[in-house]
């Protein structure tokens, strides 16, 4: 390798045409300390990385295979702790590293170290794979001294190279979709697994982003009814070492190597344009693009883990490090590190990442996952933290949807509730009393109406809406919606963890048998539990989230912590049952009934009090009888029946007048035998007819008195109205 440092002088550059191809002895100018990373602005390249204790940065340039360095270019300039230069030589395509000079010393944090390769943090992509070698360790593993030693191997061999890109890109009349919270779906998706089975994707573009958009695929999206799709993480990250020995790998993504580059094994090509032209493809198509994103911690680990960027950059600065032990790193994560977004490089960092994503490719929203952290400050969560006040001032961030998982491992990590305006939440109050009340568990009612209207004792507060409660029964974290029926416990062996891992208290309920059984009766209520919990989900108050393939009934098999199997296990079976066709028509049918009546999404806090000025109750709560609900019914543990009324004279909105929405009536019977309830009685209505019930087929004729629950049922009825000419719903 010709590891030599470039001159200053512009005169001994060589000659393009004498060494053609191949970059010799660049010309280097001062360049400028912005943008960070490196920017191709149509005539060279600007290189800038912030580092406040580095004492020197090389940057490394290599041959369009990445196997050859080619040359070493020291940054002549260093700006408001940033390192900077300028090569009006390079051009897109061009592949890079850097090697950051400076002590180490990890007793006061600082482990620099040059002989490692380091990717740029704001690397738009990176090519080819992280290889693991004990070179990549900053300290020599088996030294006598752990992370104290020194390690001098060269680490460049086994890593990726970042590549300079040309951001340009034709998006014509795209644009995107900003879908009010109201009307918005969300629909988890992984984006291999989605397509690594299907038959319309062609071989090679499958569990990619090209093959998401294949015309089968996105109709098939459109045609569910949902708004917008949610990716498991997409930026590049690293398979751990652990994994890859057992054969498995890091498939759900939560292992970030680089914020700013799409993961390569998502791209069927070399450009990440293919993920620009998804987006565009599904704005077409009326669908938003939301990305799970992972800023709370990266692939470096512990003191123990690999220098990969920001350990070997400036690791006193990117993480919380323990205050009187800096050798040691805060795990508010559990894995290992925690970024340390309370330095305003690293909020800075964070930011202009989530603006790249928002603004060069045009996504609608982002997901958080253990987004407590973002809003720790050195002592605890804080709700007017830097990166949320950040978000909420920005121009750009302040836009797009933001949805905190609102949660981490540190202490008072719990915050369910506790995000600023403009933030929707996970709610797993939700999804545990959902669980816990369609399993037949006691004392649910009151906890239940509390999750159907919204939550409100959570969310409403600061003038947050409805809205703010993302409302979900299965994610990627956990059973699927079939296996929540289907097992009473997790079955995680193939993770290679002694089935030690994943959640042991899942509310779940196998109906008598564990596993696939072909016992029709055991079948025939599982599929109605599933009916039951999509109901649920889509009629009650709040932002509904269903996990894609739940509706295929896809089983993972009783895998509860699914992250590290990127086989059949994960990936959605396109090869669907007669069950599976029916419930996807079911999930069609649920879905068009929320879109249908307004009353199911309001954009307010619906009130169970007495309106004097209406007149009216907006919602009622009834018993069986028609009884309205008294204390005493609703701490009665045995009570498994509710009647939830919804007038639909209601006001839509804070602006006092009537609302001419539909009235509707929702029945839920979580008792193992059948509960007729009695029907309430309205001077205004002919009746109530039945719009969907989870037990059978959807009977047109009104009914008056009474109605007939089958066991762990649940029904949508709507008042029927004395003047004719009502639309009837479109479902």
């Amino acid at each position: 390798m010709n590891t030599r440092q470039v001159s200053q002088d512009n005169d001994e550059a060589v000659a393009a045409d004498e060494l053609p191809g191949v970059i010799q002895r660049s010309r280097v100018h001062e360049g400028l300390p912005f943008p960070l990373g490196a920017t191709w602005d149509g005539l060279g390249v600007n290189f800038a990385l912030f580092s406040a204790n580095a004492t020197r940065v090389e940057l490394c340039l290599f041959d369009d295979s990445g196997t050859h360095e080619l040359e070493r270019v020291e940054l002549p300039e260093y700006t408001d702790e940033v390192w900077h230069g300028y090569l009006p030589d390079a051009r897109p395509g061009q592949l890079y590293g850097y090697r950051v000079h400076g002590p180490y010393a990890p007793e006061e944090g600082h482990r620099f170290n040059p002989n490692k390769l380091l990717l740029d943090p704001y690397a738009k992509q990176l090519i080819g794979e992280l290889t693991w070698d004990e070179a990549l360790f900053g300290y020599t593993i088996g030294h006598p001294d752990g992370d104290l030693s020194f390690d001098e191997r060269d680490s460049s061999p086994f890593m990726p190279r970042c590549r300079v890109v040309d951001p340009a890109f034709t998006w014509g009349r795209s644009l995107g979709l900003q879908l009010p919270w109201d009307h918005t779906i969300l629909y988890e998706m992984h984006v291999r697994g989605y397509t690594m089975r299907h038959p319309a994707v062609p071989v090679a573009l499958r569990g990619t982003f090209a093959g998401l958009m294949v015309n089968t695929v996105v109709d098939y999206i459109r045609s569910l009814g949902v708004s917008s799709v949610e990716f498991l993480p997409i930026h590049a990250f690293v398979d751990d070492q652990h994994l890859l020995e057992q054969g498995l790998r890091n498939y759900w993504g939560y292992n970030t190597l680089g914020f700013f580059a799409p993961h390569s094994r998502y791209l069927s090509g070399e450009s990440i344009n293919e993920f620009k032209e998804l987006v565009a493809r599904y704005h077409a198509a009326g669908l938003e693009v939301i990305l799970d994103v992972v800023y709370n911690h990266t692939a470096e680990g512990n003191q123990l883990g690999p220098t990969l960027s920001l350990k070997g950059i400036d690791n006193a600065v990117y993480y919380r490090l323990q205050p009187d032990q800096p050798r040691y790193y805060i795990d508010d994560t559990g894995t290992g590190n925690t970024l340390n977004l309370s330095h305003p490089r690293v909020l800075q960092m964070v930011t202009d990442s989530l603006r790249y994503w928002a603004t060069e490719m045009r996504v609608d929203g982002f997901r958080f996952d253990l987004a407590t952290i973002l809003g720790r400050e050195r002592d605890a969560f804080d709700e007017g933290g830097g990166f949320l006040d950040a978000c909420r001032q920005d121009p750009v961030l302040s836009q797009v949807k933001l949805i905190a998982e609102p949660w981490d491992c540190g202490p008072g990590g719990y915050q369910v509730g506790g995000f600023p305006p403009g933030w929707a939440e996970w709610n797993d109050r939700f999804r545990d009393t959902t669980r816990a009340f369609w399993r037949g568990d006691e004392g649910q009612l009151s906890e239940l109406a509390t999750r159907l209207l919204g939550s409100a004792d959570v969310f409403k507060r600061r003038g947050r809406r409805p809205f703010a409660s993302v409302n979900f029964v299965t994610a990627h974290d956990g059973f699927t919606l079939y296996d929540l029926v289907a097992y009473n416990k997790k079955h995680n062996k193939p993770n290679g963890d002694k089935n030690r891992d994943g959640h042991d208290n899942n509310l779940s309920w196998n109906h008598g048998e564990e596993g696939p059984t072909d016992d029709p009766e055991i079948q025939a209520l599982r599929l109605r539990q599933i009916r039951n919990f999509l109901a649920t989900i889509l009629f009650s108050q709040g932002t509904p989230m269903l996990l894609a393939g739940d509706e295929l009934l896809r089983t993972q098999q009783g895998n509860n912590n699914a992250y590290c199997q990127d086989n059949e296990i994960s990936w959605v079976d396109w090869n669907p049952s007669g069950d599976a066709h029916a419930m996807i028509d079911y999930v069609r049918r649920v879905i068009a009934l929320r879109l249908h009546y307004p009353i199911l999404r309001r954009g307010r806090f619906l009130s169970g009090e007495f309106n004097e000025t209406m007149g009216l109750k907006e919602v009622t709560w009834l018993a069986p009888d028609g009884e309205e609900m008294d204390v005493e019914r609703w701490e009665n543990p045995e009570a498994r029946t509710l009647e939830l009324l919804l007038d639909g004279r209601a006001q839509p909105s804070g602006i006092r007048r009537h609302g001419d929405d539909r009235s509707l009536l929702i029945l839920f019977n979580a008792h193992a035998e059948p509960v007729t309830f009695a029907l309430p009685q309205s001077p205004r209505g002919s009746g109530w007819q039945c719009r969907l019930d989870t037990s059978r087929t959807v009977d047109e004729a009104a009914f008056h008195d009474e109605y007939v629950m089958e066991s762990h049922s649940l029904a949508l009825l709507e008042l029927m109205q004395d003047c004719a000419g009502q639309s009837e719903p479109n479902v």
